[in-house]
């Protein structure tokens, strides 16, 4: 069989993989492990140029930064974290409303003057003049919170790399802060610590990321074309409904002013009571039946959902085409 044209690597194991491996499979693109349970590698039914790697999630990060996969699905903290240059090299094409998290400064609740970047920065230089030391900063995200706190100009602290449960260092006497990832908040209350006010670094979820450093050939951009069609079209499926509505009169008018709310004409402008098909935004909805109704538009309007929707361009690969210069 010939080599495939496009590598993707997607999360091996636990929560993330099912969730993964859902999302694909409902842009009717399923995955098929090669051998067994065991092995670390996919197939994509359908798609033969596609060869999927099973790895961590942050070897998923690593290897987009040097050019080893094409395209990766992992955490945009771990992109982040792992690769300096992440904005020049990297193409986040995709977010999948999967596997959020926030990465977040927290300090203990009995701070209760402490409330934002600026207050810790006052406690820092409080801490260093007190007790001859740098307040310590416990974290895994040793990049991200060196950026934040620069660009909050806070310097007088120091981190301790965390190696288990980061929340548990201050609790513990490892630390008297903490940079952590956080879902709910749920664990960092259970430990006696709050977020600051201004303390978001970011808001992370699962991507579908594009390596710029990968070798881009004609056949790796039309696997990736093939790949990304199926997920554009189902994501703008997913939040779009079909409405079908008979205009009796000033369909030019009507179909213009539809557009003004986010709305496109799907079916061929005809005569007057014809039956049209429109496709709309779903938090546009209600716009859209106002405009109908405003316009005269009687009798019934369906709304109906849909599986895929093919625009003409899709945005993804142009997004990636554009970032590549191809």
């Amino acid at each position: 069989m010939a080599a495939a044209s496009l590598i993707l690597a997607i999360p091996s194991k636990g929560r993330i993989q099912e969730q993964v491996a859902h999302y694909l499979g409902d842009a009717g693109l399923v995955l098929k492990q090669v051998t067994g349970a065991r092995d670390y590698r996919a197939t994509i039914a359908g798609e033969p140029a596609i060869d999927v790697k099973l790895m961590s999630s942050a070897e998923i990060a690593n290897a987009l930064g040097v050019g080893e996969i094409h395209f990766g699905v992992t955490g945009e903290d771990l992109i982040r974290e792992s690769i300096p240059d992440a904005d020049q090299t990297i193409a986040l094409l995709q977010p999948l409303g999967l596997g959020f998290a926030d990465v977040v400064v927290a300090v203990p609740r009995a701070w209760i003057d402490v409330a934002s970047m600026a207050d810790l920065d006052d406690v820092c230089t409080a801490f260093h003049a007190r007790h001859h030391r740098r307040l310590r900063v416990a974290t895994k995200y040793l990049a991200l919170t060196r950026a934040f706190f620069a660009a909050h100009g806070i310097a007088d602290y120091r981190i301790v790399e965390s190696l288990g449960a980061t929340e548990g260092a201050p609790a513990a006497g490892l630390a008297e802060a903490i940079v952590d990832i956080t879902t709910t908040g749920a664990t960092l209350a259970a430990n006696d610590l709050k977020v600051l006010d201004d303390g978001v670094i970011l808001k992370s979820q699962a991507q579908l990321a594009a390596s710029l450093k990968a070798n881009w050939s004609k056949g790796a951009l039309a696997a990736a074309e093939r790949l990304t069609a199926r997920i554009a079209a189902r994501e703008l499926a997913r939040n779009s409904y079909l409405l079908r509505a008979t205009i009796a009169k000033g369909g030019v008018k009507v179909l213009a002013a539809l557009g003004k709310v986010g709305c496109t004409l799907l079916s061929q402008p005809g005569k007057a009571n014809a039956t049209h098909v429109i496709l709309c935004r779903r938090e546009r909805l209600s716009d859209a039946l106002e405009v109908l109704r405003g316009h005269g538009v009687e009798g019934a309007v369906a709304a109906e959902p849909v599986d895929y929707v093919f625009n003409d361009v899709n945005p993804l690969t142009q997004g990636l085409r554009t970032r590549l210069k191809r």
